[in-house]
């Protein structure tokens, strides 16, 4: 009997934890920002088209896993001449390259409800290590949805991903810079159905 007690004990210690969900962006509630230096200032511009899934335990958050994905062509800096400049060969040449990607390898604590998660940044064709510093600001459930927010911020450099283009001005500065600061705001819904669940059909009236 005490075998038994100490073995179900074990098992009980060693079990993953049942509170891993995967959550599913939101993308009416979620924003993918960018800042890039233009001449003295900076200019921001936004991706309207966006998916993403995050395995996520608050219990243990240093096992979670991040894919998402950004349609390029959803590029939109509120200046339409810019934003075909954009979607160009100069830039983003999107009709080559279609989809920014990210995905996770490694999430280490970084403070209270903070982390580091370290992944694979794909853009423009080339694919190079980047690292989101993410704040995690807890669930809150709305009628029979649990919604998680995560706040994410990196920068990058886009020489790096062979996007090159520039001007020199007279001064002979560039007239664009080549950090460009990511900024992500996502509102996430906990355990979202499959697209390919098969709906239950109500059962007729009179029991046929």
């Amino acid at each position: 009997m005490k075998r038994t007690v100490l073995f179900l004990l074990a098992l009980v210690v060693l079990a993953p934890s049942s509170r891993a969900a995967t959550y599913a962006i939101d993308k009416g509630h979620s924003t993918v920002a960018f800042k890039i230096r233009h001449l003295t200032s900076k200019v921001q511009g936004w991706f309207k088209d966006f998916e993403g899934t995050i395995d996520f335990d608050p219990a243990a958050p240093e096992k979670a896993t991040v894919v998402a994905t950004i349609k390029a062509d959803s590029i939109d800096t509120r200046i339409e001449a810019r934003d075909k400049h954009l979607k160009g060969e100069d830039f983003f040449d999107v009709a080559k390259y279609p989809e920014i990607k990210f995905v996770s390898s490694k999430v280490t604590k970084a403070g209270a409800n903070k982390f580091k998660v370290d992944g694979t940044l794909e853009m423009h064709g080339a694919k190079k290590p980047a690292t989101l510093e993410v704040e995690y600001s807890g669930e809150e459930k709305m009628g029979d949805t649990v919604k998680a927010g995560f706040a994410a911020s990196t920068t990058v450099k886009r020489t790096d991903f062979d996007i090159v283009w520039n001007k020199t001005l007279d001064s002979g500065k560039l007239i664009l810079g080549d950090e460009v600061t990511i900024s992500i705001d996502v509102e996430a819904a906990k355990g979202a159905a499959k697209k390919d669940e098969p709906k239950k059909e109500a059962p007729k009236k009179g029991g046929k």
